[in-house]
């Protein structure tokens, strides 16, 4: 190996960087990836069925949503919101909102983690919202 010239970093790869202080606690376990895909999620016979519902989204218990009629700042138009939800994704509400505007067959919206439904469907809302594991609350006129 030649020696750099003076204020360059040499490219060449140089020499070994001396030992590996994970070689040997890690060198005995072979092929990680090679690990069963069982072993890292129980099976739901073990868990009850409550736990197979969760995993699959159709949980029982995945929070309280309040539902709401609401016509302010919209010019007299009746809009139905779903709001406070805990623990979901900008994806996953719009994924209920496509599935509640399917079913009420209306507009709708995700605006601000808020879902908008056009009209008065509170309970098609409801519905929807129970079907996916959340308990639905009506709140509000």
């Amino acid at each position: 190996m030649s020696r750099p010239e003076k204020g360059k970093v040499p490219t060449d790869g140089g020499a070994g960087l001396g030992q590996n202080p994970f070689a040997g606690a890690l060198g005995g376990l072979g092929n990680l990836a090679s690990a069963p895909a069982q072993a890292a999620s129980p099976s739901p016979a073990a868990t009850g069925s409550g736990a197979a519902k969760a995993e699959d989204g159709s949980g029982k218990n995945r929070g309280r949503v309040d539902v709401l009629r609401t016509t302010a700042g919209r010019g007299g138009k009746t809009v139905t919101v779903a709001k406070n939800f805990i623990g979901i994704g900008g994806a996953e509400k719009e994924a209920l909102c496509k599935k509640m505007r399917a079913a009420a067959g209306c507009g709708g919206t995700v605006k601000d983690g808020v879902i908008e439904i056009q009209g008065d469907q509170r309970e098609v809302v409801a519905r929807v919202l129970r079907e996916a594991g959340f308990r639905p609350v009506m709140a509000g006129g």
